[in-house]
């Protein structure tokens, strides 16, 4: 059959103009960041900057403690995310929804404002659980249970906010391991123990090592938290180091050359994870597998249930509760009361801080404009990579989930040394954060709509093209309308990215392009907690809204989840 439509096809064109746009976003900033490193002031080639990285003790400590966090919050998650993914997904535990929507909360929390919430609950002097505990004990006022201000504080914060990577990877596996092997090992003989240790575990060990790795690969490469706990407690990180170089007076070649290990360390540990993930495996040869048959916990059931909801305390129940204090009460550290209530917090906030209304128009204008254009970048690559549409697709498919093995600091300077200097002067607008949202949020909105176009068979868009279709018009009228609920879950899990982005934002924003999660980065500078408190659970209401706002428009009930990539 012959097209109807007979004019030019621009689907070729405008796909290799998509790989020309991801070209830029990846290539560009790298690649400034290389020709800074092996540079100095005058321009002229130099190693010295790599030297005085590996020699100098102001640099070199600063990687060890990255290091030592990132081991000890990665053994942490697993001690603490493994036994809870077991529980909520092969045991009888009670209200193990909730459970599961709870550490959803905790993930969606901002690590930064968990930060935060921890300072107004376990600061020396100030923190709300210290000043319970000399009331109760009538200790002194030097005296404290906690401090936050601590490389302990600091290792148990981050933990907070990691481990739902480990319990996501270990839950989902443990969820889709049939349940027919543990049966077919009971028929045998095998008591719970063996099956436990020759079937189970061996089967979740690989998501084990991988939620490992992404805890480590998340604890080094995170700013806010040692930003806000580290540099008070008087060492940094190799994050905090690389935005300290950028202070005046300015060290913009040390600041490369001391980025490109992390992003080094960042690609093997992520070559690390895929080869983890891919090397094991199981496949069920027949037809519908069982269902997984849930351990009995008896007696258990219920202390079992009350030692999740104590880990949730640290996450989520706690740090809500500071800051929903900090709101509304006159002063931040103080437990609100009726003698202490106040609106005027909100007040401020709103209608006397001038800053809030332009971070608020920021946020919005950037996250709407990231989650368009990150999702149409991912809609057609995802579609190329999967249809093997044109030749070169698997180089599409690495552009596409390259900015992945890029910590956000690192992806900063490297726009910062790519957009200072003619002829892309986008330095002070907000064009360069834009670049820098979308370049984050790529990754995860390709990888899940190409799980997408997965669920959609090839025959309807070969229908379409023999009846004279483009490869373009096959994609917005045939499959794009069939992955609607993919297309609003990527649009929404961009969104929220966006909100709670700092790494990045905090090496490129000026007075006039702040967005939220840098106002209040600015309001703990200045120690403002109640205004924090109040930015920070707009944030969280926001967050929580679209996702439930999303799964409310006609067409998409049900269909939209937040899904860690």
């Amino acid at each position: 059959m012959q097209r109807r439509n007979s004019g030019f096809d621009m689907s070729t064109p405008l796909i290799a103009a998509f790989a020309l746009v991801l070209c830029g976003l990846i290539l560009l900033p790298m690649t400034w960041l290389a020709y800074y490193s092996v540079t100095d002031k005058s321009g002229a080639f130099t190693l010295a900057n790599f030297k005085q990285l590996v020699t100098d003790p102001v640099l070199l400590e600063p990687l060890l403690t990255t290091l030592t966090i990132a081991t000890l919050t990665s053994l942490i998650c697993c001690v603490v995310a493994a036994p809870m993914g077991w529980l909520v997904a092969r045991t009888d535990l009670p209200m193990s929804r909730t459970v599961r929507a709870l550490v959803t909360a905790s993930f969606v929390t901002p690590p930064f404002l968990g930060a935060i919430a921890w300072e107004l609950l376990a600061a020396p002097n100030s923190g709300l659980l210290n000043q319970a505990y000399r009331a109760w004990t009538g200790a002194g006022s030097d005296s404290h249970l906690f401090n936050i201000y601590s490389f302990t504080g600091l290792v148990f914060v981050i933990s907070c906010y990691t481990f739902p990577y480990v319990f996501v990877l270990v839950a989902n596996t443990l969820d889709r391991i049939p349940g027919d092997l543990e049966d077919a090992s009971s028929i045998l003989g095998g008591r719970a123990f063996a099956t436990a240790r020759r079937i189970t575990i061996p089967l979740a060990m690989p998501a084990l090592l991988a939620g490992a790795l992404v805890a480590f690969l998340q604890a080094m490469t995170l700013f806010g938290s040692p930003a806000i706990l580290a540099l008070p407690a008087g060492f940094h990180t190799m994050t905090t180091k690389i935005w300290s170089l950028f202070q005046y007076p300015p060290k913009a070649e040390l600041a490369a050359a001391a980025a490109l290990p992390l992003l080094l360390l960042t690609v093997a540990l992520l070559r690390a994870e895929h080869k983890i993930l891919g090397r094991r495996g199981f496949s069920v040869v027949g037809g519908k597998t069982g269902e997984p048959r849930l351990v009995k916990l008896g007696a258990l059931r219920w202390p079992a249930l009350i030692l999740c909801i104590v880990v949730m305390l640290c996450p989520v129940f706690l740090p809500y509760g500071a800051l929903l204090n900090a709101t509304f009460s006159k002063v931040a550290s103080k437990v609100v009361s009726f003698d202490n209530f106040t609106f005027h917090n909100i007040e401020f906030v709103f209608f006397e801080l001038s800053a809030t209304k332009l971070a608020l128009k920021n946020t919005f204008i950037l996250g709407i404009l990231t989650a368009t254009i990150c999702t149409l970048l991912a809609v057609v690559t995802a579609y190329v990579t999967t249809r093997k549409a044109v030749p070169g697709y698997r180089v599409l498919g690495f552009l596409a989930t390259a900015p992945v093995a890029i910590p956000g600091i690192v992806l900063g300077v490297g726009l910062f040394l790519s957009y200072t200097r003619p002829p892309f002067v986008l330095y002070g607008t907000l064009w360069i954060l834009l670049i820098a949202f979308v370049t984050i949020a790529l990754p995860a909105a390709y990888q899940q709509l190409q799980t997408g176009f997965r669920t959609v068979h090839v025959d309807l868009e070969e229908a379409s093209r023999i009846l004279g279709a483009t490869r373009l018009q096959s994609l917005a009228h045939i499959t794009a309308p069939l992955l609607r609920t993919s297309v609003i879950a990527t649009w929404c899990f961009v969104f929220v990215g966006v909100m709670r982005e700092l790494s990045a934002a905090i090496m490129l924003f000026t007075s006039e392009t702040k967005v939220i999660s840098v106002l209040i980065f600015d309001l703990n500078e200045s120690g403002d907690l109640a205004a924090i408190s109040v930015l920070g659970l707009m944030m969280l209401a926001i967050t929580y809204a679209v996702v439930i706002l999303a799964n409310r428009v006609p067409g998409f009930g049900g269909g939209v989840r937040l899904r860690n990539t």
